[in-house]
């Protein structure tokens, strides 16, 4: 998915095939709510019949080696994903930490019955671990359901664009409305409207609009903006500032 997302716009697709992330965050998102319940069938049937641990040292020294490791590698993966805004990498770093939450809950299972004898401990633990797991999982599986129904950019960057707006409605008298964003994976679209007055030049208003479209890129990563141009004083300008005209 990751290939696919960063592959270029063509003729079918101009927009770009950002969004493939999505599929991949859900899928993760399905897997771990999978895994939690793996752990609950596992855990509830220990629960009502308690067992004696197998290798209750060895496994818990291969566990502790297994999840230094795989904390490591999701770390990383968590803060490149962020960084880079791929919900892929992140959904990929969240599927394994849940992994080491697994394996915190072993430990402590473990160690609470070597410690006290009393055999339901492991399974309690199991439960409390899966139920945390559980909300992981559904919640990057809402984040996929998010963004394939086009939801805005991040309330952040919204409102570092309405303050640029306010900044050159004083400056040089014009206005702006129609706000759109939406994000696709590590993309950003947002679309506004330009009312300049009615005696500038298409040349001037162009410029301004090159201008302000350039500082919205370096405030808002990897966004492609689009600006529609309108005199001010024409009433046929302020028709379409609804979401939908």
């Amino acid at each position: 998915m990751l290939r696919l997302a960063a592959s270029p716009p063509d003729e079918a697709h101009p927009y770009g095939f950002s969004k493939a992330e999505y599929f991949a965050a859900g899928i993760e998102g399905a897997l771990i709510v999978l895994a939690a319940g793996g752990i609950l069938a596992a855990a509830i049937p220990r629960l009502i019949e308690p067992r004696a641990l197998d290798a209750p040292i060895l496994g818990l020294a291969l566990t502790v080696a297994a999840s230094a490791i795989n904390f490591a590698v999701a770390a990383v993966l968590v803060r490149v994903g962020r960084r880079e805004h791929s919900i892929t990498l992140e959904a990929d770093g969240q599927h394994l930490m849940t992994d080491v939450w697994t394996s915190a809950g072993v430990i402590i299972g473990v160690a609470a019955v070597l410690a006290t004898g009393w055999l339901r401990l492991d399974p309690l633990v199991a439960l409390a671990v899966a139920a945390h797991i559980v909300w992981t999982g559904l919640r990057l599986m809402r984040r996929s359901w998010k963004g394939l129904l086009d939801a805005a950019i991040s309330t952040e960057d919204t409102g570092e664009v309405t303050k640029l707006f306010k900044e050159y409605s004083r400056r040089h008298g014009v206005a702006f409305h129609a706000l759109r964003t939406r994000q696709a994976g590590a993309r950003r679209f947002i679309s506004f409207h330009l009312l300049v007055p009615d005696a500038w030049s298409v040349a001037r208003a162009h410029q301004l609009s090159e201008e302000i479209e350039s500082r919205i890129r370096s405030m808002v990563p990897n966004a492609a903006v689009f600006t529609h141009i309108e005199p001010i004083s024409d009433p046929a300008s302020y028709d379409d500032q609804g979401l939908d005209r």
